[in-house]
């Protein structure tokens, strides 16, 4: 096994360590990049905003080899260089962490970390792999268990691993794309953290997020890309929210939607008295009327999620009850929850949410396929075009057709596809899962809307976000957990970011409503 690997030092006059010269992308039809002149500063923080489908995720995978240009050129260091893989990429020095976190499960966490490196000689020199990975892990100034099994990692310890196995690669730009979409406000502020100090160290960091915030907490500059082109790129001291989102849309708008008042609530449809699933959850209380909106927060960990799966029958509960218009039911499965008007817009749209070999239409159509069968069981494919379209259009859903694999659509026009299916199957309880998590402003604001319509319309609705502005701005309600339990319920009148924040770490402090 190699030696650890130093961080990278620069030396004066500065190179554009990664630079991209009019390089143009399209697939099909669809020109995905168009004459893209991008230069990458060594020990910079580079932020590369953009609403989805702008070409952001084209972008990245040029630059990491897994499409290829059909014109322009890369240079690294100022020598042209042409990337035809990710590791010719990595042989360059670039790596990516995207949206998704790459690990193996089956692999423990230092095996993760040197996957890519070749090891040197017949045998393994396990004991140095694994102090080895104990130092890059202590670089990044978190503590995480080196042997410890993959499977068992949150979102932000993955993101720990594909960090640390970049760092093990003698990275030169490290990629961040969404690194934050999911996590909770400490954890956030611990990955800006590193990005911080990958930069002392001279490695640049391209910077991909839709949260604003966080742009301007960390980066040095701003590139604004929109319909595949470059718009305009600033240091950060030049460039301001409004200026930096008309750029990106094309228009100004609203990051946030003040909150109308409060819709008059309807009679209690669902209820939760006590739900549990032992170890992992217990003591889950609240009703929820039709026209609201309730939301969950708390910190990465608090198992929100896990509520979620339950009221779903994905993972049961095993204590307290579930009561629906008053009457206690038993959801054991998806089609028990389905049956009952629950709807789930799931975090993970890779695992739970799509199928991303199939085209658009057979994604939106999966959950009401009923709806669509013909004499014989066959699917009425004109109607199920028909209502694709219809939701292509809704939502903007930017796509040149819904005959389009979802495997092949940005993140964020992946979850308004998965938000589709859903809504085609008319709930009456629709609980959203981190539903912005990857979604640029302009859709944000419209994903807001929806939410908002469905509650007018009676819906009642559940949203799980770890984005505090989120949740101040569609709830009417907001439940805080703290490591499996109910810390409080807050009225959208008394609550506050701080009071959700402190019932969220453990204050008590914070005063909550039963």
């Amino acid at each position: 096994m190699a030696a650890l690997l130093p961080f990278i030092s620069w030396n004066a006059p500065v190179t554009a360590v990664l630079e991209l010269r009019s390089i143009a992308k399209s697939f099909a039809a669809t020109a995905a990049l168009k004459d893209m002149n991008l230069a990458i500063e060594p020990g910079e923080i580079h932020a590369i905003v953009g609403e989805n489908g702008a070409g952001k995720s084209t972008l990245i995978k040029i630059m990491t080899g897994v499409h290829q240009p059909d014109q322009g050129q890369m240079y690294v260091m100022g020598a042209p260089v042409t990337i035809r893989s990710t590791q010719d990429a990595q042989s360059h020095g670039i790596a990516a962490i995207y949206q998704e976190p790459m690990v193996f499960p089956d692999l423990d966490v230092a095996e993760n970390i040197f996957i890519s490196n070749r090891a040197q000689g017949a045998f393994m020199n396990w004991k140095q792999i694994y102090a080895d990975a104990s130092a890059l892990i202590a670089q990044l100034g978190v503590s995480l268990d080196v042997h410890r099994a993959a499977s068992g990692l949150t979102l932000a310890e993955q993101q720990t691993v594909e960090i640390a196995r970049a760092l093990s690669l003698n990275v030169k730009v490290l990629i961040m794309d969404e690194p934050t979409a999911s996590l909770s406000a400490h954890e956030v502020a611990r990955l800006l953290s590193i990005a911080r100090a990958l930069k002392a160290k001279g490695v640049a960091v391209i910077y991909i997020s839709h949260r604003l915030d966080e742009i301007f907490q960390v980066a040095d500059r701003v590139t604004v890309i929109r319909d595949g082109q470059h718009i305009s790129t600033k240091p950060i001291d030049q460039v301001t929210p409004d200026g930096m989102v008309k750029d990106m849309v094309g228009r100004a708008i609203d990051t946030f939607a003040v909150k109308s008042a409060a819709n008059p609530h309807g009679e209690s449809v669902l209820s939760l008295e006590g739900l549990g699933r032992a170890g992992v959850f217990s003591g889950i209380s609240f009703d929820l009327s039709a026209g609201e909106v309730l939301c969950f927060a708390g910190l990465v960990g608090a198992r929100r999620t896990d509520v979620a799966l339950a009221l779903f029958g994905i993972a049961p509960a095993t204590e307290g009850r579930i009561l629906i218009d008053g009457q206690a039911v038993t959801i054991t499965s998806p089609q028990h929850a389905m049956g009952h008007g629950i709807a789930y817009v799931s975090e993970d749209r890779r695992k739970m949410g799509l199928a991303l070999s199939l085209p658009i239409f057979a994604n939106i159509s999966l959950a009401s396929l009923a709806k669509l069968l013909r004499a014989f069981g066959i699917i009425d494919r004109k109607a199920e075009t028909a209502m694709a379209e219809g939701y292509r259009r809704q939502l903007a859903i930017k796509s040149p057709s819904v005959g389009i694999d979802v495997g092949k659509l940005s993140g964020g026009n992946q979850q308004k596809v998965m938000l589709a299916k859903w809504l085609e199957t008319k709930p009456r309880i629709l609980i959203f899962d981190e539903p912005t998590r990857g979604v640029d402003v302009g859709a944000k604001a419209e994903v807001h809307n929806i939410i908002r319509d469905l509650a007018k319309q009676g819906v009642a609705v559940l949203v799980i976000s770890s984005d505090l502005p989120e949740v101040m701005a569609l709830a009417d309600r907001v439940l805080v957990m703290r490591e499996g339990r109910q810390a409080g319920i807050l009225d959208i009148a008394e609550a506050t970011q701080e009071k959700v924040i402190r019932l969220a770490a453990g204050s008590a402090s914070a005063q909550v409503a039963a």
